[in-house]
Protein backbone atom coordinates (compact mmCIF):
# COMPACT_ATOMS: atom_id res chain seq x y z
CA UNK A 1 0.00 0.00 0.00
CA UNK A 2 1.22 3.47 -1.22
CA UNK A 3 0.33 5.70 1.93
CA UNK A 4 2.51 9.02 2.15
CA UNK A 5 3.44 11.75 4.42
CA UNK A 6 2.95 15.25 2.38
CA UNK A 7 2.53 19.00 3.63
CA UNK A 8 -1.08 18.28 2.58
CA UNK A 9 -1.59 15.54 4.94
CA UNK A 10 -1.29 12.17 5.03
CA UNK A 11 -2.62 10.73 1.32
CA UNK A 12 -3.26 7.48 -0.09
CA UNK A 13 -2.43 7.17 -4.38
CA UNK A 14 -2.46 10.99 -4.39
CA UNK A 15 -5.95 11.60 -2.55
CA UNK A 16 -6.18 12.52 1.27
CA UNK A 17 -7.01 10.00 3.80
CA UNK A 18 -9.57 10.68 6.63
CA UNK A 19 -8.68 9.29 10.36
CA UNK A 20 -10.81 6.41 9.82
CA UNK A 21 -9.34 5.75 6.56
CA UNK A 22 -5.72 6.19 7.99
CA UNK A 23 -6.20 3.71 10.79
CA UNK A 24 -8.28 1.30 8.85
CA UNK A 25 -4.86 0.81 6.53
CA UNK A 26 -2.55 0.52 9.37
CA UNK A 27 -4.85 -1.88 10.72
CA UNK A 28 -5.52 -4.04 7.64
CA UNK A 29 -1.57 -3.76 7.28
CA UNK A 30 -0.89 -5.50 10.34
CA UNK A 31 -3.92 -8.39 9.80
CA UNK A 32 -2.55 -8.83 6.15
CA UNK A 33 -6.04 -7.63 5.03
CA UNK A 34 -7.62 -5.80 2.39
CA UNK A 35 -8.18 -2.61 3.28
CA UNK A 36 -11.61 -3.00 2.14
CA UNK A 37 -11.83 -6.00 4.48
CA UNK A 38 -12.36 -3.58 7.19
CA UNK A 39 -14.76 -1.88 8.54
CA UNK A 40 -15.86 0.57 11.40
CA UNK A 41 -17.50 -1.75 13.73
CA UNK A 42 -14.98 -4.19 13.03
CA UNK A 43 -12.84 -5.54 16.09
CA UNK A 44 -9.15 -5.88 16.63
CA UNK A 45 -10.11 -10.08 17.51
CA UNK A 46 -12.21 -10.23 14.38
CA UNK A 47 -9.48 -8.98 11.98
CA UNK A 48 -7.12 -11.48 13.44
CA UNK A 49 -4.88 -8.60 15.74
CA UNK A 50 -3.21 -10.27 18.81
CA UNK A 51 -1.73 -9.29 21.11
CA UNK A 52 1.42 -8.10 19.68
CA UNK A 53 -0.27 -6.85 16.47
CA UNK A 54 -2.56 -4.46 18.71
CA UNK A 55 1.57 -3.52 20.07
CA UNK A 56 2.41 -3.02 16.85
CA UNK A 57 -0.92 -0.95 15.79
CA UNK A 58 -0.47 1.38 18.63
CA UNK A 59 3.10 2.10 17.87
CA UNK A 60 1.74 2.98 14.26
CA UNK A 61 -0.82 4.86 15.34
CA UNK A 62 0.99 6.99 17.26
CA UNK A 63 3.72 7.79 14.31
CA UNK A 64 1.21 8.72 11.84
CA UNK A 65 -1.14 10.65 14.39
CA UNK A 66 2.27 12.22 16.00
CA UNK A 67 0.11 11.46 19.40
CA UNK A 68 0.99 9.24 22.53
CA UNK A 69 -1.54 6.56 23.64
CA UNK A 70 -1.84 5.57 26.95
CA UNK A 71 -1.99 2.22 26.21
CA UNK A 72 -0.40 -0.55 28.99
CA UNK A 73 -0.11 -4.10 26.97
CA UNK A 74 0.47 -5.98 30.15
CA UNK A 75 -3.04 -4.39 31.13
CA UNK A 76 -5.20 -3.17 28.23
CA UNK A 77 -8.81 -3.04 29.69
CA UNK A 78 -7.65 -0.49 32.02
CA UNK A 79 -6.68 1.80 29.35
CA UNK A 80 -8.08 4.97 28.74
CA UNK A 81 -7.87 4.49 25.19
CA UNK A 82 -10.79 1.89 24.06
CA UNK A 83 -9.66 -0.59 21.53
CA UNK A 84 -13.00 -2.25 21.45
CA UNK A 85 -13.24 -1.47 17.60
CA UNK A 86 -11.82 0.16 14.87
CA UNK A 87 -14.42 3.14 15.00
CA UNK A 88 -13.58 3.59 19.01
CA UNK A 89 -10.01 3.56 18.11
CA UNK A 90 -10.49 6.60 15.52
CA UNK A 91 -12.54 8.38 18.83
CA UNK A 92 -9.92 7.84 20.26
CA UNK A 93 -7.00 9.22 18.08
CA UNK A 94 -9.73 12.55 17.53
CA UNK A 95 -9.85 12.91 21.47
CA UNK A 96 -5.93 12.52 21.79
CA UNK A 97 -4.86 14.76 18.97
CA UNK A 98 -7.50 17.63 20.87
CA UNK A 99 -5.88 16.95 23.90
CA UNK A 100 -1.99 16.63 22.67
CA UNK A 101 -2.36 19.21 19.57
Amino acid sequence: MAVTKSCAGVQYKGRPMSTLDQVIAIIAEHAVLDPADVSADSTLEELGIDSLGLVECIFAIEESFDISVPFNANNPTESDFDISSVASIVEGITRLQAEQG
